[in-house]
């Protein structure tokens, strides 16, 4: 496996380093934990087979989240079995302390608005850059931020200024 670079990083230092960005955007895709190993694993076993080359690290980042947002799609159509969190009617007790936790109001967002929140305020990147790495319209991408923002509001109760 030393043979292999990417972006100047040996592969092991690529999943070290990529570890829990690929993880955040799998789990926040897929909601369960188990799904998100799957496509985790997926995704570096791709960067691994294919050895595609990068430009720089960016781009080999860039391209970890294109290839584990494509993993997550395809395992949510070829299973369907998943419940999402918005159909579980009894909630657990300390509901009320996850519910302050971002993680937790973004698991109750549609997939694709969790995925621009998630991309936006996690991993940092600018709308333009989200777009690219989606493959959608920057102007999308802004629409669906600023209602993001809005449904998150409408979770956290806050004042609708």
């Amino acid at each position: 496996m030393a043979d292999k670079l990417f972006a100047g990083l040996a592969y092991e230092e690529v999943v070290r380093k990529y570890t829990q960005t690929v993880a955040g955007v799998c789990l926040t895709r897929l909601q369960i934990w188990a799904d998100t190993e799957d496509c985790f694993q997926n995704t570096f076993f791709k960067l691994y087979t294919k050895s595609p080359s990068f430009k720089d690290e960016n781009h080999l980042k860039a391209w970890l989240i294109k290839v584990a947002v494509n993993e997550c799609n395809n395992y949510l159509k070829k299973n369907r079995r998943t419940i999402s969190i918005e159909s579980v009617k009894e909630q657990p007790s300390y509901h009320s302390e996850d519910e302050m936790d971002i993680t937790w109001a973004l698991m109750k967002l549609p997939p694709n608005y969790r995925d621009i929140l998630y991309l936006h305020y996690c991993e940092r990147y600018k709308v333009k850059e989200i777009a690219k790495i989606l493959g959608k319209n920057p102007k999308t991408v802004m629409v669906m931020l600023k209602r993001g923002r809005e449904m998150l509001r409408k979770i956290y109760g806050g004042d609708e200024a």
